[in-house]
């Protein structure tokens, strides 16, 4: 099983915290984010981890290597020449998978009681292209899936701004997005965007001729990417 954390993005929201660290380094409950992450996917049966890494990469190298990469086969997708957002992170890893298997994607700011591996067989179960996982509306940027689970939009509540994969877009139901995600290998050679973009359009793209389907939790999915999050995980 592969296994990617989207940890290469500037922590600008987690200042002053990122000041002399990596967000994937910045603590919650005793450790680092991207602790937290790497031991629940190992628990999930990842074998094959590609973090992404651009600010202060070198303190997540030298922390991986000192903890012999929590006995994974890990690999680091360097983005320190250009930061690529999570979509072009996707495409630029893309090689340093094992072929043919899906890849489960965590944000390194994310920490959830998902059953990850529950997750890994309801992707493999309804063989999907990609398997989101959703929980009832938090914030106005939401997804819009239809009545049989699969992407049909993104809306921007507060404002009105809207991006429609599909016609079924219109008896859609909004959901937020965890930041959590399995990519199937169809998913992975078809991508079509190029150089910096969000995974979220790349979505949209592939759900206008595939289906892509949510998995609903209901429990906790915490954003963990700012100091008052961080202080709430910590008290």
């Amino acid at each position: 099983m592969n296994g990617m954390i989207f940890a290469a993005g500037l922590g600008t929201r987690l200042w002053p915290l990122t000041a002399d660290r990596p967000k994937a380094l910045v603590e919650a409950r005793g450790k680092p984010l991207i602790q937290h992450v790497i031991e629940r996917m190992k628990e999930a049966g990842v074998r094959r981890l590609v973090i992404n890494v651009h600010h202060l990469a070198g303190q997540v190298e030298a922390f991986l290597r000192d903890r012999d990469y929590f006995g994974l086969d890990a690999l680091l997708s360097d983005e320190r020449e250009r930061l690529l957002d999570t979509g072009g992170g996707l495409l630029k890893a893309r090689d340093l998978f094992l072929p043919g298997l899906p890849v489960l994607a965590h944000n390194v700011d994310i920490l959830s009681d998902v059953d990850l591996a529950a997750l890994l067989r309801e992707h493999a179960a309804r063989q999907s292209r990609a398997t989101l996982v959703v929980q009832p509306p938090v914030t106005d940027r939401v997804l819009r899936f239809d009545d049989r689970g699969a992407l049909a939009g993104w809306e921007n509540r507060a404002t009105g701004e809207r991006k429609i994969a599909n016609a079924r877009f219109h008896a859609s139901m909004p959901f937020s997005f965890c930041g959590i995600q399995v990519l199937g290998p169809a998913y992975l050679r078809e991508i079509r965007h190029r150089g910096a973009f969000s995974i979220i359009d790349e979505h949209l793209a592939q759900a206008r001729r595939h289906d892509l389907r949510a998995f609903l939790h209901e429990g906790s999915c915490v954003d963990a990417g700012t100091p008052e999050a961080i202080a709430r995980l910590n008290a």
